[in-house]
């Protein structure tokens, strides 16, 4: 069998993600190791316009960590992306030399329409066949930006608005649990921003929403009330719009230290799961979506097979 050993480091505005994969020649994943750390690039990003020295230093302790796994593995090619944050930041000239520094390659600061691109094939490729109809609305929420794309085969048309899950709760969410002032205003917000993705993506043309990142696989959980976070039961499943709204009203109400106790919240998601979950339940309901189905493969993956090709 041809194999093709790659590894591509997703970096956005909450989390930074490695995935080290055999391609094979008819196009297949095998995967090898595939790893998070949440690192809160974007902190204050949305304040001030630029990477702080401490969110800086976290991440390069997190690459420094890949560094060492890619030496192991040793893959032929190596795809660094970095995303909403990295686009905003008027020091990440910082960043893309400490990156380079680390690995030995550039962090590329890709549009949002080339990631919604591939957060499209990303969770297409990686879904059971025919679990997700098309055309599928494809939606990737991040900590600084969504990503919304449409398509049968391949992306059609697409938009990156600049809600997520960490810009949302910077700038709104701040009591604990929030107050229904702070909340309606993330919401005219979210929902302005989901409007304005609706006047280019045609949400009434998709057949399926498929939703991608921690913020739907944590509400997922939330929703099938999990034990622990278990990717293998997530992936594929579909939760309903009713889930989505119950899921995100228990959020809002909670605590800090009630969402911590979950027993599938990551420690990384407990302050901004709520703000991320008002962003998917705004896109249900504004497209008029019954369910939604949950795909644990998204972008990595997505430059994972950009790689193989």
């Amino acid at each position: 069998m041809s194999l093709v050993r790659v590894a591509a480091v997703d970096c956005g505005t909450n989390a930074v993600r490695l995935l080290v994969a055999d391609v094979t020649a008819d196009g297949r994943l095998i995967e090898l190791v595939r790893l998070m750390r949440i690192v809160r690039l974007g902190e204050g990003v949305d304040r001030t316009g630029q990477f702080s020295p401490a969110a800086l230093d976290r991440t390069f302790t997190a690459i420094d960590e890949y560094a060492g796994v890619l030496a192991t593995h040793q893959p032929t090619r190596i795809r660094f992306v970095a995303t909403s944050a990295t686009r905003d930041a008027s020091n990440r000239d910082a960043f893309v030399a400490g990156v380079r520094a680390r690995l030995g390659v550039d962090p590329e600061v890709i549009s949002g329409i080339e990631e919604a691109a591939l957060s499209f094939s990303g969770a297409l490729l990686g879904l059971p066949s025919g679990r997700a109809e098309t055309p599928a609305l494809v939606v990737d929420i991040g900590g600084g930006s969504t990503e919304f794309v449409i398509g049968v085969d391949a992306p059609e048309q697409s938009r990156s608005v600049d809600v997520g899950c960490v810009r949302m709760t910077e700038r709104h969410l701040h009591g604990d649990p929030p107050t229904l002032e702070e909340v309606a205003r993330a919401r005219a917000d979210i929902e302005a921003a989901v409007d304005s993705a609706k006047q280019v993506v045609p949400f009434e043309r998709a057949r399926s929403l498929v939703g991608l990142a921690g913020t739907v696989t944590t509400v997922a959980a939330m929703a099938l009330d999990l034990p622990g976070y278990d990717a293998s039961i997530l992936h594929g499943r579909v939760i309903s719009a009713d889930q989505v709204r119950v899921a995100t009203s228990r959020l809002l109400a909670m605590t800090r230290s009630e969402r911590a106790a979950l027993p599938y919240m990551h420690p990384g998601r407990v302050d901004v799961i709520a703000g991320g979950a008002m962003v998917l339940d705004a896109i249900v309901g504004a497209g008029g979506f019954a369910s939604v189905v949950v795909s644990e493969t998204d972008i990595l993956d997505g430059i994972v097979y950009s790689l193989g090709r």
